[in-house]
């Protein structure tokens, strides 16, 4: 056998990028960016690449092949939409003083393809948002893009649902058991003071507010006494968490009081007591503040109960409050967005109890964490026009920002007998 050198390392690699070499500490992160070409001939990082090569195979089989949908590739350079977050703006060259928006999503372009007639849509699209970075979060990222007219939201979330089944056995070799579960993301604020309960733990908040109002203990008694409620996290095999690690200084001791909460160990378990303003732990008036907390109980629950549990948690969250109203703007916020379809009969409610309403959105949880989301489309202009009117943009703003979409949806080019090309979105990120 003969060897041909095709180009010389004429200095030290920066890190080891082969397999039998081991690692004596992690890669820093700036000498990895830095070193980007060599990052990704690591067997981890190539193994990455390949796995979602392999989720997108599956994604394009299954929609394509099976449930014939269309991809369609919708604008990147559009004007701004409201969608929840920053646009990251790019100044045209031809209109002075004028700037395009890069999409946060390709939310109006898939509605008006409903009401083209294409009825079946996906793209796996790239969206852009300026905030700031997260764990799970970054300003560019990708996710799969679907919408299908004529499906009510229980038929696109069974859809979805056989999308992951298929993903998770073709890529990982995971089976799934359909129909997963649902949860109205009240239950879930009630059960697990989350909007993305991680049901591996079964770490439910019971109210004791009855058994403490009069217990003395000012904390509690108070916040019962001020129309909140007290809650109970009881965490089985208490004695594989140490006293220290609830004691002041301790890591769940720390997260603790940001919370507001108090542990304690009883007969070898341990119980979390979490006094809360609201009686219900998070309400639809209140969803914004409830939505924090139930992500600290939830980082309690974790650390409290770190047993490296290896089995899939998959459920939907659905109905979630369709607005939230901001005291210092003095109006309300579509707690999704604004093109979500609220339930029927809240729609027939007086303007005046919308901070009740529900929105026909969910969300996908895996593990935890919200992995995906959708909701029924608003398709009738009147519809649409009455929740602009409500989260304050009046009729010339609503006709200068979105007369293109209110118009699209006075055009009918085919008759049917109730409603007009009904969009069900969804999206996996």
């Amino acid at each position: 056998m003969q060897i041909t050198v095709l180009n010389p390392v004429s200095q030290l690699l920066p890190f080891p990028v082969s397999e039998s070499e081991a690692l004596k500490e992690p890669i820093k992160e700036d000498t990895r960016m830095r070193n980007r070409v060599l990052d990704l001939r690591r067997p981890a990082m190539q193994s990455n690449l390949r796995l979602r090569h392999k989720m997108m195979r599956a994604i394009r089989r299954f929609l394509e092949d099976e449930e014939d949908f269309v991809e369609v590739e919708t604008p990147i350079l559009t004007r701004s939409t409201p969608e929840g977050a920053r646009d990251y703006l790019v100044p045209s060259r031809l209109t002075a003083g004028e700037w395009y928006a890069l999409p946060q999503s390709p939310q109006l372009f898939k509605q008006m393809l409903m009401v083209s007639g294409l009825d079946r849509y996906y793209q796996i699209a790239r969206c852009f948002r300026d905030e700031d970075l997260r764990a799970d979060r970054q300003p560019e990222f990708t996710q799969l893009d679907l919408e299908a007219a004529w499906m009510d939201a229980p038929a696109l979330q069974s859809l979805v649902e056989q999308l992951m089944q298929r993903i998770f056995k073709e890529v990982i070799g995971v089976e799934l058991q359909l129909p997963l579960q649902r949860m109205t993301w009240q239950e879930a604020m009630d059960r697990y003071g989350s909007d993305k309960p991680d049901l591996r733990y079964g770490l439910e908040h019971v109210d004791v507010s009855m058994h403490v109002k009069d217990c003395g203990f000012k904390v509690f008694s108070g916040a019962v006494a001020e129309g909140g409620c007290v809650k109970a996290i009881r965490v089985p095999a208490g004695k594989r968490v140490s006293n220290s690690r609830i004691k002041p200084k301790g890591d769940i001791a720390n997260e603790a009081v940001a919370g507001g909460s108090f542990w304690q160990f009883l007969a070898r378990e341990v119980l979390g007591l979490v006094p809360s303003q609201s009686p219900q732990q998070a309400s639809p008036s209140g969803g914004g503040k409830g939505k924090g907390k139930g992500q600290q109980h939830q980082q309690q629950q974790d650390s409290s109960e770190q047993q490296g549990c290896q089995r899939q948690s998959l459920l939907w969250v659905t109905d979630f409050p369709m607005f939230e109203y901001d005291e210092e703007q003095n109006r309300f916020i579509a707690m999704h967005h604004p093109f979500t379809a609220p339930h029927p009969e809240d729609l027939a409610r007086p303007d005046d109890t919308a901070v009740s309403w529900r929105a026909q959105a969910y969300d996908l949880v895996y593990n935890g964490v919200e992995i995906g989301g959708g909701s029924l489309r608003i398709y009738r202009r009147d519809v649409q026009a009455r929740v602009f009117s409500l989260i304050g943009l009046s009729k010339e703003e609503a006709e200068a920002k979105f007369g293109y979409l209110l118009d699209c949806f006075e055009v009918r080019t085919f008759n049917v007998v109730q409603g007009f090309a009904s969009g069900t979105d969804f999206s996996l990120r």
